[in-house]
């Protein structure tokens, strides 16, 4: 009976680890941002996977017409392909962020990958827009419990989501508003994409669509839309990209 506890135990806290490094609101392999308390009255909208041609320049577009600044976490090989839509998005008072090279899952990389990944994300970043924001975003999710360390390391800060709108599926853009009202709470950092990290140029016109209409509906509800830095209270840093030796 004890053998079998423990083997219950062991199987259990794997079950537990695992979850952990994916799950978005997950702490155990290190500190992470998610949002604020609920019921507060902010919301930060993120995107994920760009930049994407034409469907960044779309967001940009209800962006700027509801007077809503965002955060967007861009692929770095993306951004050596359109440095012009990078530097579109900080010229409109976006906050663009780190979000790997290549996007690959970095439960399955090495220390070194990890490192090579972020480095050369914020060299392609630093390339095209000169000083950017210091967040860092997870593909995926993934992590494993030197993931972190290694981009704190570099002088990048974490930042996940609490509410998502699973949009990466291409789903209609009512489910999309659908999934993300049925988890807003207050304090909300909502995870959206403008791209896709399989191939540039993905569809994401149903994504242009839900935020015009979630925008609209949370603004007439007296929430008001922030940048990720805005809502952690601090200043968007804009120092060079750090190296590790």
């Amino acid at each position: 009976m004890g053998t079998f506890v423990f083997g219950a135990g062991l199987a259990a806290g794997a079950v537990a680890a695992g979850y952990q490094s994916m799950a978005p609101m997950g702490q155990w392999y290190g500190r992470t941002f998610t949002g604020l308390k609920p019921g507060t009255r902010q919301l930060a909208l993120t995107y994920d996977d760009g930049p994407n041609d034409p469907h960044t320049f779309r967001l940009l577009e209800v962006l700027a017409r509801h007077h809503v600044k965002a955060t967007f976490f861009l692929i770095g090989s993306y951004v050596k392909q359109r440095p012009d839509i990078a530097r579109e998005l900080v010229r409109a008072g976006h906050v663009v962020g780190n979000h790997t090279f290549s996007h690959p899952n970095l439960i399955f990389a090495s220390a070194h990958e990890t490192r090579m990944q972020l480095q050369d994300c914020e060299q392609a970043l630093t390339d095209a827009v000169g000083g950017h924001s210091r967040l860092f975003r997870l593909p995926f999710g993934g992590r494993r419990p030197g993931t972190l360390r290694i981009a704190r390391a570099l002088g990048l800060e974490p930042v996940m989501w609490n509410v998502t709108g699973w949009d990466w599926k291409a789903k209609p853009a009512e489910y999309v508003e659908g999934r993300v009202s049925r988890q807003i709470r207050g304090g909300d950092v909502i995870l959206l994409h403008d791209g896709g990290h399989v191939a540039f140029g993905a569809d994401r016109s149903q994504t242009v669509i839900a935020t015009d209409r979630l925008i609209a509906r949370y603004k007439s509800e007296g929430y008001e839309f922030v940048t990720i830095p805005a809502m952690m209270g601090t200043t968007v840093l804009s120092s060079q990209p750090a190296v590790l030796s």
